[in-house]
């Protein structure tokens, strides 16, 4: 496969065993993540979180069905590889709209479901992922608007009981993570 490109360029490294346990170094996870930031450097911690069935806060009245949770799990997963102000709508474990790199979350939902809607994929009865807290309650009804009908975001927004309260008035489920994916 690798003789048919010539440019390309295959890195392999030896990565320690994963242990539990321990610091992150220990357990071969980087701690740290480190950007290039013009003559400078970013230095944040790395998301290596990996979320659980039992980490998840169920805010709203509606609860998640047992097929919502599995899906808003495959979701986080996915918008932690997408670049800032993340929207993921998902369905039976597949991915079927993203919106990502915004400036602001409500323009990252729109894209999100215009990007399904030029697939020819409905959103309807689809959960989405957001990466940060809705700062107010436009970006959920947006993909409510769309067709999701269950959400997991981190939670954390000064505005959090709007959301929530707009999550009820809407009749979808919503859960926090009580991790935020955002990194700059």
């Amino acid at each position: 496969i690798f003789k048919a490109k010539a440019n390309v360029r295959v890195l392999q490294i030896a990565l320690p065993e994963f242990k539990s346990g321990g610091t992150p170094f220990e357990q071969g996870r980087n701690a740290q993540d480190i950007k290039r930031v013009g003559s400078g450097l970013l230095i944040q911690t790395a998301d290596n979180h990996e979320l659980q069935l039992a980490d998840l806060e169920v805010v709203t009245k509606v609860q998640p069905t047992p097929a919502q949770l599995q899906d808003l799990l495959f979701a986080w997963k996915v918008a932690k590889y997408v670049k800032s102000n993340a929207i993921v709508f998902c369905a039976n474990g597949m991915t079927m709209g993203v919106g990502a790199g915004q400036m602001s979350r409500l323009d990252s939902a729109r894209i999100a479901s215009i990007k399904a809607g030029h697939a020819g994929l409905s959103l309807q009865n689809t959960v989405v992922a957001s990466d940060a807290f809705f700062p107010f309650r436009d970006g959920l009804d947006v993909v409510v608007d769309a067709g999701a009908n269950c959400v997991i975001q981190p939670g954390g927004s000064m505005r959090d009981a709007e959301v929530i309260a707009a999550a009820d008035e809407r009749g979808v489920a919503m859960v926090f993570s009580g991790v935020r994916h955002f990194r700059h």
